[in-house]
């Protein structure tokens, strides 16, 4: 074969694979990859681009790279709750789950009737992964629950909920069903391991894939490496300890987010980062009214970032009100994946203020939340306001919760409204109700339609 005929099949070649290569990365922008970090307990005002104390430098960076809300939400004051609005984009009594689950004592779970983010994307053709913290409910000797597979995960390394005995060697995880045993290391650390393992095989498929990432770090027990929390205090100071903890967890992203660039592009993923509800510490709130467990800002307000290099505007600082409740919407609507039409969201599409044009956003809902052992037990934010309540009918003072309430709350009212003004007043503390009796009625009015709805919803585990 002549050196010409050869050059020439060689040239024909390498066309072949630039068109497939093509073919490839438009795949993979009509489909982009999905992560989402999620931490656990982690305060509005703790990691560095929310004006806290400890150093967090990937996180920062993905603000820098993205759009970071600065009035963000979790879907619950406390943290079941919150995943379960999550992953389902409703609010979380609507999906079966109505505070912090305890797998031995109750029925509760996130509904398989309800089509969670992993669902969506996995009928589109993606690989799914949910690594860390699960807290959703796993089957017991006694109860048959669902684990994430049946939620739409191909591959799950979970723990029920804490890493136990703390963040140090935690020895209570399992993989797709079955336990792991005693692991050496830090929970985030770990969690972080068992994300690149997985990125190592699917990330290097032709398939887009979705990695659910959620930390134990804050929530207690803490524990971090002596030589971080070294930099912030002594061993045995517990704020030291805590914000080691977040400074461990930035260093486990930064490793994720290493492997990511390997594996795809970074135009081709999508990540969100963001926390399950405030922190259980007064001082890392910002000076919000209330923490974790309150409905109360401490409790709900917390970071939001978005990325998307080329997609997402980058650099961009947010004010609109945004939450937890909006990730499924927002992001099957980034990557072109239709929600069930029948089934109702409580979230909104975020797309328009992410691409930089937010005269074009419009929420159909204020953002609402119940949590039946809260005071207030409901809270909704519409604009620049915010209305609380608290419940008309006693409870028991158990701080877990028990099913046998749920008849109570699907049928309870609720009392002693108050408002307040988040512009002028984000530590919420004058109620302004007085000074503004129609913008109280009409918000009164709204709460109590969105209420009626979710409660319809209601699953009741008590007759179960």
């Amino acid at each position: 074969m002549s050196m010409r005929i050869r050059m020439r099949k060689c040239l024909l070649f390498l066309a072949m694979v630039a068109v497939q290569l093509g073919a490839l990365h438009v795949h993979a922008a009509d489909h982009p990859n999905v992560v989402i970090l999620l931490a656990d307990d982690l305060g509005y005002q703790d990691v560095g681009c929310y004006g806290g104390p400890v150093r967090t430098p990937n996180i920062d960076g993905l603000a820098a790279a993205g759009t970071r809300f600065t009035d963000f939400y979790s879907g619950c004051a406390v943290c079941s709750p919150s995943r379960a609005t999550l992953l389902t984009g409703r609010h979380h009594i609507r999906a079966g789950v109505y505070s912090w689950i305890h797998d031995e004592s109750q029925n509760s779970h996130l509904l398989l009737r309800e089509n969670t983010l992993a669902e969506l994307l996995k009928g589109a053709g993606y690989a799914t992964a949910h690594v860390g913290k699960w807290h959703l409910g796993l089957p017991t000797p006694e109860r048959q629950k669902p684990t994430p597979a049946e939620h739409g995960f191909d591959h799950w390394f979970a723990t029920w909920n804490n890493a136990s005995p703390s963040h140090r060697n935690p020895d209570n995880f399992i993989r797709n069903g079955q336990p792991v045993g005693p692991l050496e290391g830090y929970s985030c650390q770990l969690v972080a391991d068992e994300a690149i393992r997985w990125l190592d095989q699917e990330g290097r498929s032709d398939r887009p894939f979705f990695l659910n990432v959620w930390f134990h770090e804050p929530h207690a027990p803490i524990a971090a490496p002596g030589d971080i929390v070294d930099t912030y205090g002594t061993r045995k100071d517990n704020a030291a300890i805590y914000s080691a903890t977040i400074d461990n967890t930035d260093r486990a992203i930064g490793r994720i987010l290493k492997k990511l660039r390997e594996v795809d592009a970074a135009e081709d993923t999508i990540i969100v980062y963001a926390s399950d509800n405030g922190s259980y510490r007064d001082d890392r709130t910002g000076g919000l009214r209330g923490r974790k467990g309150a409905n109360w800002e401490g409790g709900i307000r917390v970071p939001g970032i978005f990325v998307w290099p080329g997609q997402v505007q980058a650099g961009q600082v947010s004010g609109e009100p945004a939450g937890i409740v909006d990730m499924l919407p927002t992001l099957c609507s980034l990557i072109g994946v239709e929600p069930p039409a029948t089934r109702h969201l409580d979230g909104s599409n975020l797309a328009p203020i992410l691409r930089g044009q937010a005269d074009a956003f419009t929420r159909h809902q204020p953002l609402f939340w119940h949590l039946q052992r809260s005071q207030p037990i409901v809270a909704m934010r519409d604009g620049k306001w915010s209305l609380v309540a608290h419940r008309d009918y006693e409870l028991s003072s158990n701080n877990m919760f028990q099913e046998s309430w749920i008849p109570m709350i699907k049928t309870g009212g609720y009392k002693d409204y108050q408002l307040f003004d988040l512009e002028k007043d984000r530590s919420q503390t004058t109620n302004v109700a007085d000074e503004f009796p129609e913008t109280l009625a009409r918000m009164k009015q709204r709460l109590l339609q969105i209420n009626a709805s979710i409660m319809a919803d209601a699953h009741d585990w008590h007759l179960e």
